[in-house]
């Protein structure tokens, strides 16, 4: 926890100086109709807090998100857990990297988790503080940690052009109680509490419901016929695509039909929340990654909101994941050329 609280500190104090010694160079926040390219780097301050460095394909080093910027990605998404053990991904932690996304002028998404880590279809473990609470003190507490890390951003200038109400919650979120295969209409008040605790804060805010396996139309029939059912209400459905190196073209085709069937059926836009692709298979990737970007475009009645990389900065083994887009060396991969 020292180390985190002496990083965020000195990284606060170094980005308010230089935004009142540089305020005419601080670019605004792109927010148009243009379909997002973005990437995921909850993980960029416990990284460079661990002395790991980005590097340009020159081998020169570089901050993180600006780097991905002259890659060609223009939003940054950021998960936010609730009472994490290590301090990272804290309220605090966000308003670090969301105000360095700011200053960059790229788009942000932010990603409610409702736990205190990781929140997956594997897993929707409540809060440590919440465990014993009542259902109505479960929706209560959904709203309040939702109003407070909006309030706090919208405090500091900083509007989220989406926002997340759970992750990945093809099950629902809050387990036992708000798994939606147990009650759907638990699941249902569950994401309204956040829907409109969003609304309140920031009412143009796009509001998103993730769900994983952005191939399988028959997860998504289900968990979204079971919200509409129950009331339940969001503005973009939300879809993660982890395709393998052999079957990425037969996931791409079904993510297709997918994306057009769910925009049929619920006249909703769509998001590409979390893609990826094991980082050694770079040339596969970069097939993989354009030919679905073109897809989007040509083939989905321009519905799509954008495509999201996630953890893209991750290389040597971080944490055990494999799927970025550097290489070992910290340099990126050819999978960026798709975004250009």
């Amino acid at each position: 926890m020292k180390n985190f609280n002496q990083y965020i500190g000195l990284l606060c104090l170094c980005l308010g100086l230089w935004a009142c010694d540089n305020k005419t160079e601080i670019e605004p926040v792109q927010n148009s109709d243009t379909m997002a390219k973005g990437a995921d780097v909850s993980w960029i301050t416990e990284m460079e807090a661990s002395g790991i460095q980005f590097y340009n394909n020159a081998g020169v080093t570089m901050d993180g998100m600006k780097l991905l910027k002259s890659l060609g990605m223009d939003a940054i998404r950021l998960r936010v857990w609730v009472n994490p053990e290590n301090g990272w991904c804290n309220k605090e932690d966000l308003l670090v990297k969301a105000r360095r996304a700011q200053h960059l002028g790229m788009r942000l998404m932010i990603d409610f988790h409702y736990s205190d880590s990781w929140a997956d279809p594997g897993q929707q473990t409540k809060p440590a503080a919440w465990t014993n609470l009542s259902f109505d003190g479960l929706k209560n507490a959904v709203a309040q940690h939702s109003r407070e890390i909006l309030q706090l951003l919208k405090d500091n200038g900083i509007t989220p052009e989406w926002v997340q109400v759970g992750n990945e919650t093809g099950n629902g979120m809050l387990w036992e109680e708000g798994k939606a295969s147990v009650s759907m209409a638990n699941y249902a008040a569950l994401n309204n509490a956040g829907y409109d605790a969003v609304k309140e804060v920031f009412p143009t805010t796009k509001v998103i419901v993730h769900v994983h396996n952005g191939y399988d139309n028959s997860l998504f029939r289900w968990l979204f016929d079971g919200l509409k059912d129950n009331g339940g209400k969001w503005d973009v459905i939300g879809m993660s695509l982890y395709p393998s190196k052999d079957n990425w073209e037969e996931r791409n085709a079904a993510c297709i039909s997918n994306i057009n069937d769910m925009q049929n059926r619920y006249g909703k836009e769509v998001m590409l929340c979390e893609v990826g692709m094991s980082w050694d298979e770079a040339d596969v990737a970069e097939r993989w990654l354009t030919a679905l970007l073109q897809s989007l475009r040509n083939d989905t009645n321009e519905k799509v909101l954008g495509v999201f990389y996630w953890e893209p900065l991750a290389y040597g083994g971080w944490n055990g994941y494999t799927l970025g887009a550097f290489d070992d060396s910290g340099r990126p991969t050819k999978v960026f050329n798709a975004f250009k």
